[in-house]
């Protein structure tokens, strides 16, 4: 059996979203996603292992904030957001792993993402709006509990990190819902 080849322009299209990949000869790949506010953009080098499409962004993914500042200040955690857009300051998101447990806390519309528990063992940080690998701010050692980030431009692109595409044929790829794309039936058709 013949190895699928994967060349040119794909599109994705649901009601507002769009969303296109072009593959080069070589081995390359750029990508663009248009949704609402959010406008994306990724490139880098792509594999076929049998009928799996393997995308490896320029992107390092889990690196869309920057750790300014951190110190022991009351009680409880507190992660501080910054942004050069204040429009996103209501969209950042805190994941906290208790043991295996994890809980999400949404920022307020002033991007302070308060966490009302005595303990946890991490803390990661990602906007909503540019859904990625998530940001690790505290590990199991850390003790600090407040924190102050900033976003970094690196969250318009999209790390691919985790989502594998299936080539149903030369004409199209498809892949499970996933963090850029929680849709069911994702296929993207050759233009």
């Amino acid at each position: 059996m013949a190895q699928p080849k994967i060349q040119g322009e794909y599109v994705f299209r649901r009601q507002e979203m769009v969303s296109a990949f072009n593959f080069t000869e070589d081995g390359k790949f750029q990508f663009f996603y248009s949704y609402g506010a959010a406008d994306r953009n990724a490139s880098g080098s792509f594999t076929i292992e049998g009928d799996t499409l393997k995308l490896k962004s320029d992107k390092a993914p889990g690196r869309d904030f920057i750790i300014e500042q951190q110190s022991k200040s009351g009680s409880g955690y507190q992660i501080i957001c910054k942004a050069p857009n204040p429009h996103l300051f209501s969209t950042m998101e805190g994941l906290v792993f208790v043991g295996d447990q994890k809980l999400s806390f949404e920022s307020d519309k002033n991007g302070v993402v308060k966490i009302d528990l005595p303990h946890c063992d991490k803390i990661y940080v990602r906007n909503r709006i540019f859904p990625d690998i998530p940001t690790l701010v505290k590990d199991e050692h850390n003790t600090n509990n407040r924190f102050e980030v900033m976003i970094q431009e690196s969250a318009l692109q999209v790390s691919f990190k985790g989502i594998d595409f299936k080539i149903l044929d030369e004409n199209t790829i498809t892949c499970y819902p996933n963090y850029l794309i929680p849709l069911e039936g994702i296929e993207f058709h050759k233009d």
